[in-house]
Parts: C-alpha cells; structure tokens; sequence
C-alpha cells in the first residue's frame, strides 16, 4: 500500500492509499507491452503557460527504467512540437510523436516524418493574430498545419474565440476541423490525430508485436484510447483511470518497482 494523493472529502483534506489491485484495469507484463503516453496533465502537471511546465524529480529514471524493461516500446505522442518534447525529456522515449500525430519519429536520432497535409489559409492566421490582440490574456500558438487559440488567462473569452473558429471551419470544406482543448480551441488536419500516431507507432520495431498502452487526459487523447482498445490493448484517462498526473506518475514508479 501506498499513499497516492490527496482528495477532498467536505472540508478535509485527506490522504487516499491506493494497492495496485485498486485500480480497476490490468496492463500486460512489461516484456508484452508498449507505452505510449500524452505528456501536458498525463506526465506532467498543467502548467499556466507551455513553458512553465516542470518535469518532477523521479519521472525521467522511472521512464528510463520503464523503456529497459519493455524493450523500448516507449513513446511520448504530444500535441506539442516533437522539439519540445526533446526540451524537457531529451532522448527518454524511443519514439516521439509531436502535434498530435502530425510529425512522427520513430526511433532515436531518426528522421521526423511529416503527414501529407492541406494548407493552412493564411488569412485564418491574421485573422488569428487580431483576435487574440482584442482579448488580453489569449495567445495564439501556431503549428506547422494549424494553430491553437489559448484562453486560459482569459477564460472569458472562450466563446468569442470559439465562434470566431466555428467560421472558419464553415469554410474548411471538410479539410480542417476544431478540437476542443484545455482552455484552448484547436484547428488541426482533418484524418491526423493521436489515434492515428498510435497505429502508426505499433506497426514497427520495438513496438510492433506488442499491446498497446495508451495514456491521456483530455478530449485530445481520445483518439489514442480508441486505437490502443482497437488493437488490442489498454487506453486510460486522467482522471478516470487516474484522479491526477501525480497518482499516475506513483503508479509508474510501483509498475517498474514490481518489476525488479
């Protein structure tokens, strides 16, 4: 046993112990299983900004000793650039899939491939620009094939931004769509998301032969979980499976602890 977190129960705050029998999933032996996990609010904590975010003493030896004893079928696939990722966990995963699927490298030191992709308009990106000037507190976030308009500090402006989004896709034909986010509206390719990286991922070496075991937390990772179910394996979500990061970052920690 082992004390996983805190949870609020009226007005006191209280340590939750958690067994591993307590959760109510079962992943494959670690010489069967690939990982691959979402890193913002899976790995790591939201942070306010991008750049804010801290990666916690412990997660990078827990995940080097993860990707050892499952044969480095290890994979972060991140809504972020592949580069930001190297930024804050250098060469620990084996693969990396960045922008939710759209750039892939699959081994370390590889070439990133890049999906085939429509253009993104250039005026949605002006546009963009003079939106996020009209509401202190937003930021636009611009991708190789889409953008991402942040509102956390601005939560207010939500709904402007949204609408102003749900016009362009009116114009997108089918070859864009918006994903909802944490605090932010995404437009991303049509056909390319983390489901996708997942396949992808498991058709090669160290991953291919192995099951699946997919980690997210939000509407993005969605995608993920279905493919990792699909092929026969596990998806998990924060906080479903997990109540934060930090239980499932102890859960990782005691997987490769039993392991030993």
């Amino acid at each position: 046993m082992r004390a996983f977190g805190r949870i609020k129960q009226g007005e006191v705050h209280v340590v939750r112990t958690i067994s591993n029998n307590e959760f109510r999933f079962q992943v494959p032996a670690l010489d069967e299983a690939a990982f691959l996990f979402d890193f913002d609010g899976t790995l790591v904590d939201i942070a306010p900004t991008p750049e804010a975010v801290v990666v916690p003493d412990g997660l990078a030896d827990t995940l080097r000793q993860l990707r050892d004893k499952c044969g480095d079928a290890l994979a972060v696939i991140s809504g972020r650039p592949i580069d930001q990722i190297d930024h804050f966990l250098g060469d620990i995963p084996f693969a990396v899939a960045g922008e939710h699927g759209i750039a892939i490298r699959h081994r370390p030191g590889g070439p990133i491939e890049r999906a085939a992709l429509p253009t993104l308009p250039q005026q949605w990106l002006i546009e963009a620009r003079a939106l996020v000037e009209m509401y202190p507190g937003t930021r636009l976030e611009h991708k190789q094939a889409g953008f991402v308009l942040h509102y956390r500090a601005a939560p207010e402006a939500g709904a402007a931004l949204k609408k102003a989004a749900e016009g362009w896709m009116h114009e997108a034909d089918g070859a864009f769509h918006l994903q909802a986010a944490k605090m932010a509206w995404e437009i991303r390719p049509t056909g390319v998301d983390k489901g996708y990286a997942v396949s992808l991922l498991m058709q090669a070496a160290p991953f291919e032969g192995r099951k699946p075991v997919f980690v997210g937390d939000d509407v993005t990772d969605e995608d993920g979980i279905a493919a990792a179910k699909r092929l026969k394996g596990v998806g998990l979500r924060i906080p479903t499976d997990f109540p934060t990061p930090a239980v499932f970052r102890s859960w990782l920690s005691m997987l490769v602890g039993q392991e030993r």
